[in-house]
């Protein structure tokens, strides 16, 4: 199968021009055609050659994936179903914020991580993603858009849809191409400013090499979900790997690499962490930390095969907030 261009960062489209026998002026071009003009086919980059549309289309495609099923709620998120280029299927969703339209991408076919709690994981990990089938995501939602003349543009990226983005370290850091400007400024009408990595749980050799990536706005989201190894290992089998003491480890090197905060997604779960105990530990365990972390506190959405878990009722939400925020203070 050919390579998606979307694959290409704007240095390797540069190289690729130049062993192509091109001028270094027409990655410029291409550039401007896919990610300002947003086309779909060679033949629309109306300003190059035949011979260079012949050379672009013999050895790549523009967008590898084919969109299924498309499911809009009143709410105004937008649930795309994609078709990849050897039939297997993935999610994307496009979300309206108060900030802005956010996508969230699917980096892997199903996810290794096994948490008893969420509905990927009933899905083994069939494989990863390239960045160009990544990219081709964020495109395509915004085709839609276009294409309905909405003038409305994704603003953010977040790296929350099916997988494990640091099982797939490299393909995902190759959505922000060439490192921290190129596609922030090549986007600018998109506004671009965060890359939100979520579910980063414990690559704890990839944690530092992340700290050391200063991409703009680049925001980190750990899944923590409990505050002890024992609660956090039942839940969450990659614990019992890399328990909390080696993450925090990794977390605290961040923190002192980039001056940034960390968000802690807690999934709150009736009876097993949502307790006025587990509030307690968790700001024991977030202490030395506090003046740079957030805990996010989210609503469980119940899955059939789950049955297990049920979302916490408001009362113990209430309980565990006000602990939590009363022992942090």
């Amino acid at each position: 199968m050919k390579p998606s261009i979307y694959s290409l960062t704007r240095q390797d489209m540069i190289d690729w021009a130049e062993e192509n026998g091109e001028k270094k002026f027409r990655a410029a071009q291409i550039w401007e055609w896919l990610y300002r003009k947003r086309v779909q086919s060679f033949e629309e980059m109306t300003n190059l050659s035949k011979d260079l549309i012949a050379k672009l289309n013999d050895q790549f495609v523009v967008n590898p994936l084919k969109q299924r099923i498309v499911q809009e709620s009143a709410d105004g998120t937008v649930k795309y179903l994609f078709e990849l280029p050897d039939g297997m299927l993935i999610e994307t969703v496009l979300m309206r914020q108060h900030y802005g339209l956010s996508v969230c991408v699917t980096t892997q076919v199903g996810c290794n991580i096994g948490c008893t709690f969420c509905a990927s994981g009933l899905i083994k990990k069939q494989r990863d993603l390239n960045n160009g089938e990544i990219v081709s995501q964020i495109m395509l939602v915004q085709k839609y858009f276009d294409e309905r003349g909405q003038d409305e543009r994704v603003s953010h990226i977040v790296v929350m849809g099916i997988g494990e983005p640091f099982d797939n370290y490299n393909n995902v850091l190759k959505i922000y191409p060439d490192g921290q400007t190129n596609w922030q400024r090549d986007l600018a009408v998109w506004s671009i400013a965060i890359l939100q990595v979520v579910q980063l749980l414990v690559w704890l050799n990839k944690i530092r090499d992340f700290a050391k990536w200063r991409c703009a706005g680049q925001i980190w989201q750990m899944s923590l979900h409990a505050p002890n190894n024992d609660l956090r290992s039942s839940i969450m089998k990659i614990n019992r790997a890399f328990p909390i003491e080696k993450l925090f480890a990794a977390i605290e090197y961040y923190i002192e690499t980039t001056n940034r905060r960390v968000t802690f997604e807690y999934i709150m779960l009736n009876e097993v962490n949502d307790g006025v105990e587990q509030a307690l530990e968790l700001a024991e365990l977030l202490k030395n930390i506090k003046k740079l972390s957030y805990v996010n506190l989210i609503p469980y959405n119940p899955v059939s095969e789950h049955d297990q878990y049920s979302r916490s009722p408001k009362e113990r939400v209430i309980a565990f907030y006000d602990t939590l925020k009363k022992t942090r203070c």
